[in-house]
């Protein structure tokens, strides 16, 4: 029988996803120093990923009872797994991360995939959850929106 992902553990791919873009904001922060804007919004994302985690725990606690059933054996883990699986997140330790990120576009281009990684992951967990959630995770989604275009305004402005 396949194993059913709870929404609990759903919220908690969600935590770890958050993590990893924490972590990317911070390295581009660094890596970007001496750009003043590029080294400011990256240093704010890294701070509002940060943000993120704190209440993605919240909701893990408020939907850490819930269950919820499938159409069929499988539904919700083969969905869930297709969603969570990327080698995106792959490229987050320091040194995969130097080997990739050479110039700002590259920094601002894998900002942008990772905000919309988020929103398609959002989007997908909402419909396992709650409308107390759903609230929260349109908030959240809402807020990824917000960050992906920061990102692709600012590689507009610059020319990249």
């Amino acid at each position: 029988m396949a194993k059913i992902l709870q929404p609990a553990e759903i919220v908690e791919i969600g935590i770890e996803k958050e993590k990893k873009r924490r972590d990317f904001y911070a390295l581009a922060a660094d890596r970007f120093k001496d750009n003043e804007e590029l080294a400011d919004l990256f240093g704010r994302l890294r701070d509002w990923e940060e943000t993120h985690i704190k209440r993605f725990e919240e909701i893990r606690d408020m939907v850490s009872k819930a269950q919820y059933t499938e159409s069929y054996a499988g539904e919700t883990e083969a969905y869930m797994q297709a969603l969570v699986q990327s080698d995106l997140y792959s490229d987050i330790t320091p040194d995969r991360f130097a080997n990739i990120v050479k110039t700002p576009a590259d920094a601002l281009d894998m900002g942008i995939r990772f905000e919309k990684d988020a929103i398609l992951f959002f989007n997908g967990m909402s419909r396992f959850v709650d409308d107390k959630v759903k609230e929260i995770t349109g908030k959240l989604i809402e807020e990824e929106q917000q960050h992906m275009l920061y990102l692709f305004n600012l590689k507009k402005e610059m020319g990249l």
